[in-house]
């Protein structure tokens, strides 16, 4: 894992994104860094806040293992989000006639979560602060700019690319997390009750 990358990548897609993307698509930076270097940290760093807050401010009659689950389940739904909704993302340019390529698609949805899996990691911790989720919106804004360069769409695709990246990654999402609930509860209660 290189913490580098992962530090310099969160600050620059942050605060930087347009000047990030472009030497994103220069460099051609390898699918395995990023899914190493920043998505696989972020996503058990939100992981291990849905244990933590489970443990110490949610779970108060059940046992640790409950709160395991708890955060198998987050780290679980964020992986399958994020190949599926790359997946999509690739079949969706294709007829956009924007190309077809799941490594320009892997990059743009998992730099696009970044303020999402950092609102996470807050509001998993601290149930309170859920309104911070808010800020993972500013995602869009990532993934607008991240198109513009790796993609380049026309002016009047965009907004449909925009849109129907959203819409999939949200169904895919609430999806996902809805049979996690449903798979992780049933074992749980059937074993470990």
């Amino acid at each position: 894992m290189d913490y580098r990358f992962l530090l310099t990548g969160i600050k620059n897609i942050l605060f930087n994104p347009s000047r990030y993307w472009v030497k994103i698509d220069s460099e051609n930076t390898p699918i395995l860094l990023i899914r190493n270097s920043l998505l696989l940290p972020l996503t058990l760093l939100v992981s291990v806040a849905a244990i933590a807050g489970s443990l110490i401010f949610i779970n108060t009659e059940l046992s640790f293992v409950y709160s395991l689950f708890f955060g198998i389940r987050k780290l679980v739904v964020v992986l399958i989000t994020t190949y599926l909704a790359a997946l999509i993302l690739r079949e969706t340019t294709y007829p956009l006639d924007l190309g077809r390529s799941f490594k320009v698609a892997f990059r743009l949805v998992v730099f696009s979560i970044v303020p999402f899996l950092l609102c996470q990691v807050l509001s998993s911790v601290f149930e309170s602060l859920l309104f911070i989720n808010i800020l993972a919106f500013y995602g869009l804004y990532i993934f607008w700019t991240g198109a513009e360069v790796m993609l380049k769409p026309p002016q009047h695709k965009r907004i449909p690319l925009l849109v129907s990246s959203t819409v999939v990654f949200s169904a895919i999402y609430i999806a996902a997390n809805i049979f996690m609930i449903m798979l992780s509860d049933r074992i749980y209660y059937s074993f470990f009750d």
